[in-house]
C-alpha cells in the first residue's frame, strides 16, 4: 500500500493536517537539541521528512533512515540528493522487528507517524531499545484521538468521513486511507504506549499532547 501512495504520500500528509504535521516534527527533533546526537536513526522513515529535518537541525554526523517500503524511500533519496545531504543521511531497507544493526550503535531513535503501523509494536521498540546507546534518546510523534471536548466530536468526523475521501482523491487509492482512521483507533495512545515503550527497557518515558490533542509526542532514555 505505501509503494502505492508513495508518490502523494507527502502532499496528502500536508494536506490531511493543513500543514501542521511539519510544526509536530520539528517538536520531535527539537527535543534532542540539548543532547546534540551524532548518529541518529530513523524507523519507518517513508520518504525521509523526520531524517532531513534531523540532519537540518541537529547537524549530526550520520542519519540513518529505515523502511520495509522501498517505494517510498526512493522519494526520500530524490529528496536527499535534492537537500544535498547524500553524505550524511542513508535510507536503507529493514525490518523495524528485526534491525541489522548492532547493539548500541545510537545516540538517538526518531519516528514519525509509525507507531500504528508496526505488526509488532513490542518487539519494534524492544529493537529500538538494544540499537540505542547507554543514554540515547528516543522522540516519537504519532497521530492519536482527542479526548476533550469538542475536538474529540470534530475529530470523529474529520477521520471517519473528510481522511478517506481526501485520502481517495489525492492518492488514488480506495483503501490507504480508511486504513488510517482504522489504525488509530487501534493503536495503544497516552498512558498505555507510555506503558509500552517502559515495558521495552527504557526510563524518563513522558509523553505529551499537541495541537488539542491530535498528536502526541514521545521521548525516553536508555538507561
Amino acid at each position: 500500500m505505501f509503494n502505492h501512495i508513495a508518490h502523494s504520500y507527502d502532499l496528502l500528509n500536508h494536506t490531511l493536517s493543513l500543514g501542521i504535521d511539519r510544526l509536530w516534527r520539528r517538536a520531535a527533533i527539537d527535543y534532542l537539541k540539548p543532547f546534540q546526537p551524532q548518529h541518529i536513526l530513523d524507523v519507518a522513515t517513508g520518504t525521509g521528512d523526520l531524517a532531513l529535518l534531523a540532519c537540518q537541525r541537529l547537524q549530526p554526523r550520520q542519519v540513518v533512515g529505515c523502511d520495509i517500503s522501498e517505494g517510498m524511500m526512493e522519494v526520500g533519496r530524490k529528496k536527499v540528493a535534492e537537500a544535498g545531504l547524500g553524505d550524511h543521511i542513508t535510507l536503507q531497507y529493514e525490518d523495524c522487528a528485526q534491525l541489522s544493526f548492532s547493539d548500541n550503535t545510537f545516540d538517538a531513535v526518531i519516528s514519525a507517524f509509525a507507531l500504528r503501523n508496526f505488526e509488532n509494536l513490542d518487539q519494534c521498540m524492544t529493537e529500538m531499545f538494544r540499537v540505542l546507546r547507554p543514554g540515547g534518546k528516543l522522540s516519537v510523534i504519532d497521530l492519536c484521538t482527542p479526548v476533550r471536548f469538542p475536538m474529540k466530536q470534530l475529530f470523529y468526523l474529520y477521520k471517519k468521513v473528510v481522511m478517506p475521501l481526501v485520502g481517495r482523491l489525492i492518492s488514488h487509492d480506495h483503501t490507504a486511507y480508511t486504513y488510517l482512521p482504522q489504525t488509530m483507533d487501534a493503536v495503544p495512545q497516552a498512558q498505555q504506549m507510555q506503558a509500552i515503550i517502559s515495558k521495552a527497557g527504557f526510563r524518563h518515558t513522558h509523553y505529551k499532547r499537541l495541537a488539542f490533542g491530535l498528536c502526541i509526542l514521545y521521548t525516553a532514555e536508555k538507561g
